[in-house]
């Protein structure tokens, strides 16, 4: 099979060194993305889009002659949602790791600092206790190293999606920072974070996979993320 892997906020395709190569040994061909204007600290962000960024992970899946799994981190769960409603034919599951897919008119986080057409990572104080889990001083410390500015257009401007067929694509949510139970009572209407799991509640066939760690399981817990995936990949 072939395994798209697409990396959330301020990292490149690396974020998935550690993750290749289970995938690579049981037998799988992997695709790790690096998203337009995320090939360096010094790249032109302006102009880029959340389009192009479903528009690269869409090309890629063009460039498969078969059918191929996709696996989203964090903002990257967005994108792939936006890939699987442009080739529901081709997807035949989709991993959305410590995120859920993004609904149509959905922002991935318009709350985020800009500075000129980037945001950079910002303070560690920014993020919840949960995010943070396993991401001891050497870790964050390496992401901040290789943290590369996101395009701003990317985190403010909202999902596009036309074609119901996405609903029946398969779909492994892997819960890191929120164990899986808690997604099931956010789908309670009456719940205050509905909203949120709102587009993952009308998939046909939702799969759950607990791996309790925070926001960064490619970091902290790098081979239970690649066991989490092949098992998902089946």
């Amino acid at each position: 099979m072939d395994i798209i892997l697409i990396p959330g906020f301020w990292l490149d395709a690396s974020a998935w060194d550690e993750i290749v190569p289970a995938l690579e040994d049981a037998g799988h061909r992997t695709r790790a993305i690096t998203l337009p204007g995320m090939e360096s600290r010094d790249s032109d962000r302006s102009g880029i889009t959340l389009r192009d960024h479903v528009a690269a992970v869409v090309e890629s899946i063009d460039s498969v002659d078969g059918d191929v799994v996709l696996v989203g981190h964090s903002a990257g769960g967005a994108i792939a949602h936006a890939a699987v409603d442009a080739r529901p034919d081709k997807v035949t599951r989709a991993v959305y790791v410590d995120c859920v897919p993004a609904g149509d008119g959905d922002v991935i986080n318009d709350s985020l600092p800009a500075e000129g057409d980037e945001i950079a990572l910002p303070d560690w104080s920014v993020f919840d206790e949960e995010s943070l889990v396993g991401m001891d001083d050497s870790l964050r410390e390496m992401f901040r190293d290789r943290a590369i500015p996101v395009p701003e257009g990317v985190a403010r401007d909202h999902q596009e999606l036309s074609d119901e067929r996405r609903y029946g694509v398969p779909v492994t949510v892997i819960a890191c920072e929120f164990p899986s139970a808690k997604y099931r009572d956010w789908m309670d209407p009456e719940h205050p974070w509905s909203s949120y799991v709102a587009e993952l509640s009308k998939i046909e066939d939702v799969e759950y996979v607990d791996l309790p760690t925070g926001h960064w399981p490619m970091f902290t817990r790098p081979h239970d993320l690649a066991r989490a995936i092949l098992e998902a990949v089946g």
